[in-house]
Parts: C-alpha cells; structure tokens; sequence
C-alpha cells in the first residue's frame, strides 16, 4: 500500500513539474501588450475583409 502511495506521490510530483515548466518557460519579459504588436499583423487582417 505504501508503495501504491509513494508511486502516485512521484506521478502526482511530475506532472506539477510539467505543468510548471510549461507555464514559466515562455519569454522572459512576459505576453506581448496589445499596443507592441507589430501593424503588419494589422493589415493582415484588413486584407481578408
């Protein structure tokens, strides 16, 4: 039984990690703000309409 724990314990630990590791590894200066988007993303879009 203490192993069944001790198991689900290490599972439970590394999908924390993985989690973590996903959400904190991106730019280190956080999401770009809307006003820093470039305008050729702008036009883009006006050229579908």
């Amino acid at each position: 039984m203490a192993l069944l724990l001790l198991e689900a314990l290490g599972a439970l630990l590394i999908l924390v990690f993985i989690v973590w590791w996903t959400m904190f590894s991106g730019r280190k200066n956080g999401e770009l703000k809307k006003d820093a988007e470039p305008d050729s993303a702008t036009k883009k879009t006006d050229d579908l309409l």
